[in-house]
């Protein structure tokens, strides 16, 4: 929550009429990088249901009110860890103006508000942007967990 760029963005959290940005915003770079799995879909087409109905959070970044940034919590079962950092996605426009850092800062806020000990994330080797991001949030590169996800190669943990 703060002025970045001298354009206002503003955290909310998810409600309804945030469903279409929130598998929009997530859509375009899975399919401009990768391809949309079976995974992609059960969370961004029933965001409800899979993440807020089992103890999860989806944070909504808005510039003038207009959604521009997505990222969810996702509550993990079997794993060691808590909670995962899911979800993320910012529109092409407001790339470089730290709306991701924003984003990441409230989900990690939002876990040990739950009283998570730690969070869980994977991504993929050709993601550069994102590794970084995630390295400034506190993220440590691990492995070990089994992943839904073909594209997946990187796995990476923060400890509270």
């Amino acid at each position: 929550m703060g002025s970045l760029n001298s354009e206002h963005i503003t955290i909310v959290p998810f409600e309804e009429k945030y469903s279409k940005a929130f598998k929009k915003l997530n859509q375009w770079w899975i399919e401009l990088y990768f391809k949309m799995e079976e995974a992609d879909y059960k969370l961004l087409d029933n965001p409800k249901s899979y993440i807020l109905d089992t103890g999860g959070y989806i944070a909504i970044a808005l510039q003038n009110n207009k959604p521009v940034g997505v990222c969810a919590l996702i509550k993990m079962q079997n794993t060691g860890y808590d909670y995962e950092l899911s979800k993320m996605g910012v529109s092409p426009e407001a790339h470089g103006k730290g709306i991701g850092h924003i984003l990441g800062t409230t989900i990690i806020k939002k876990a040990k508000e739950l009283g998570a000990k730690n969070l869980f994330l994977e991504t993929h080797h050709s993601l550069i942007p994102a590794i970084r991001l995630y390295e400034k949030l506190g993220f440590k590169k691990i492995e070990g967990v089994a992943t839904p996800y073909e594209r997946s190669d990187v796995q990476m943990a923060l400890t509270f």
